[in-house]
C-alpha cells in the first residue's frame, strides 16, 4: 500500500487561516510489512525520526493506539519549514495510515475534523485531503470543520523557495493580538471578494486582491524581504499576482503560461541558492494505491 499526500499552500494572501490550495509535490508513504517495532526508512535527514516518535506514527497511534507496528518507507519532495504544508502532509498520511490499517472507514469529513484538531486550523489539511482549492473554518464549540471545495482556475504556479527556513511559530509571533473593527471589516471584505473572483475564474482580480492582504503579510514582510521584490517582478511581467505561501518564506506566483519563463529567470537571478519551480494544482488530494 502507498499513501500519497500533496503539498499545500495556505492563506493565498487575505484568506488567512481559511483558504488553501493543493500542489503537485508529494509525500509518499509505502507500507512494507508488519514487524515488532515501527521503522521508517527515509533519506530526509537525521532531524526526521525513523521510529515511533515520528509525527506520522504519533498521529496514527493517537487515532488507533492498537495498530500493529510496520516497516514503512517515506519519500517526500515537499521542503521542510518552507510554508508548503510539510507537517500537514505527514498528519494526513498518519490519519490515512490508521484508517487503512485499522479498517476505520473514516469519511473525508471525519479525517478533516481529526486533522484540524491536531493542526489547529484547516487551511493546509483541508486541501491536502480534498485537493484543489478549499475554503474552510473550524467551529471550536461543535468541534466541526465547515468546508467548500472549488475548482481553482488554470494558470502557471511558480514557487520561489528560499534556502533559509522560517518556523511557523516565529512567523506567527510578529502578528498582532487584536484588530480594530474597521480594519477587520476591510480585511475580510478583501478576502471575500478574492474568493468570489477565484470562483468566477477571474484571476486578474483575485491576484490584485492577494496583494492587498491586511491580515498577515504586512507584518511578516520584514521576515521575508524578497516578497516585495517578487511583487514588483509580477507587476512588470504581467503576472496575476503573488502571495506568501503559508507562514513563508516560500512565495507563489500566479501567472499566464506565456509569462512563466521570463518570471522564472528573474526569480532565479534574485538568489542562485533558491529553488524556483513550476508547479500545478493537485485536483485529487490524498490518494491510496
Amino acid at each position: 500500500m502507498k499513501i500519497q499526500v500533496p503539498a499545500t499552500s495556505a492563506n493565498l494572501g487575505p484568506g488567512f487561516d481559511s483558504c488553501g490550495i493543493a500542489l503537485a509535490k508529494y509525500l509518499v508513504i509505502e507500507v512494507i510489512k508488519p514487524q515488532d517495532k515501527w521503522e521508517i526508512v527515509h533519506h530526509l535527514g537525521p532531524e526526521i525520526p525513523s521510529d515511533e516518535s515520528n509525527l506520522l506514527i504519533q498521529t496514527a497511534l493517537s487515532i488507533a493506539p492498537y495498530l500493529v507496528p510496520h516497516k514503512l518507507k517515506m519519500i517526500s519532495d515537499i521542503p521542510l519549514t518552507r510554508g508548503l504544508g510539510s507537517s500537514s502532509s505527514v498528519i494526513i498520511a498518519g490519519i490515512e495510515l490508521a484508517n487503512r490499517l485499522a479498517n476505520l472507514n473514516l469519511s473525508e469529513e471525519e479525517k478533516l475534523n481529526i486533522a484540524t484538531k491536531i493542526e489547529g486550523h484547516p487551511d493546509n489539511v483541508a486541501p491536502a485531503i480534498y485537493g484543489d482549492f478549499v475554503v474552510a473554518c473550524y467551529d471550536e464549540q461543535k468541534e466541526q470543520v465547515l468546508s467548500v471545495k472549488h475548482y481553482f482556475p488554470e494558470c502557471d504556479i511558480i514557487a520561489y523557495i528560499p534556502e533559509s527556513e522560517l518556523a511557523t511559530k516565529q512567523s506567527r509571533s510578529v502578528l498582532p493580538e487584536t484588530f480594530s473593527f474597521k480594519n477587520a471589516v476591510k480585511a475580510s471584505a478583501i478576502s471575500n471578494v478574492m474568493i468570489g473572483a477565484i470562483i468566477n475564474g477571474n484571476l486578474d482580480l483575485a491576484g490584485e486582491l492577494m496583494g492587498r492582504d491586511l491580515f498577515h503579510e504586512h507584518y511578516r514582510e520584514k521576515l521575508v524581504p524578497h516578497l516585495s521584490t517578487i511583487r514588483q517582478i509580477c507587476l512588470e511581467e504581467n503576472a496575476y499576482g503573488c502571495f506568501l505561501s503559508g507562514a513563508g518564506p516560500t512565495v507563489l506566483v500566479l501567472t499566464p503560461q506565456e509569462n512563466s519563463s521570463r518570471i522564472m529567470t528573474h526569480l532565479q537571478s534574485m538568489d542562485t541558492n533558491a529553488q524556483v519551480e513550476l508547479l500545478s494544482i493537485d485536483r485529487e488530494g490524498v490518494q491510496v494505491y
